[in-house]
């Protein structure tokens, strides 16, 4: 079914515990290399985060008997339901700036850095071509670390673990990597699969991948 174009306002559902609330990112290094995001610092010109409330537990639904509803059995085989997903409209050239706003509004409503998984199909985002610079192996570690944003070659998709919130930027590429790119990021996806891109153009691509 083809996707419809959204605002860029990111709403999860409610697969996958939420994180602790995070303030965003601390000021970047020197362009163009962007710094790391943490949930630690807050951005410059905005308050820290306030007190942390605990999550709430979720309610385990009842019979009417009294007893614990059993939860229903996933009988397609996977470990769990597929993510939601959500379109942002955005030409090639800006899909890289609507991923990371998407990113930042991500943060700001309380997920992780290290939740988030961030995929180019064209060129790749300048903290990874900067990270790559000393090497694979340092660059593959800081993923396995597991506690930032991590910024990916959507080439690379196969080598990326799973994370709750994928998001792909179509900022260039052909149509067969973007193909090959699109369905790999959903299964990385827990919760949420996030595309940034020309809608006409997504929806050609997911129309004949899926």
């Amino acid at each position: 079914m083809p996707l419809t174009p959204e605002e860029p306002q990111i709403h999860e559902s409610a697969q996958g515990p939420r994180a602790t609330p995070a303030a965003g990112r601390p000021a970047p290094t020197p362009r163009p290399v962007p710094g790391p995001r943490t949930a630690a610092s807050p951005r410059p010109g905005r308050p820290g985060a306030g007190p942390v409330r605990p999550t709430p537990p979720v309610p385990r639904p009842h019979t009417a008997g009294g007893q614990p509803a059993r939860r229903p059995e996933n009988r397609s085989g996977g470990s769990r339901n597929e993510p939601q997903v959500q379109l942002i409209p955005a030409p090639p050239a800006g899909a890289l700036d609507a991923a990371e706003e998407a990113v930042d509004l991500l943060l700001e409503n309380g997920r992780a850095p290290g939740d988030i998984l961030v995929l180019t199909t064209g060129e790749k985002h300048p903290w990874a071509a900067h990270e790559l610079s000393f090497g694979e192996a340092s660059y593959w570690a800081q993923h396995d670390a597991g506690d930032d944003v991590f910024f990916a070659d959507a080439s690379a998709v196969d080598r990326a673990s799973a994370r709750p919130v994928v998001v792909v930027a179509v900022n260039g590429g052909d149509d067969a990597a973007t193909a090959r790119a699109l369905p790999a990021a959903m299964n990385r996806a827990g919760a949420l699969l996030i595309v940034c891109g020309d809608p006409k153009r997504i929806n050609t691509v997911l129309g004949t991948a899926l």
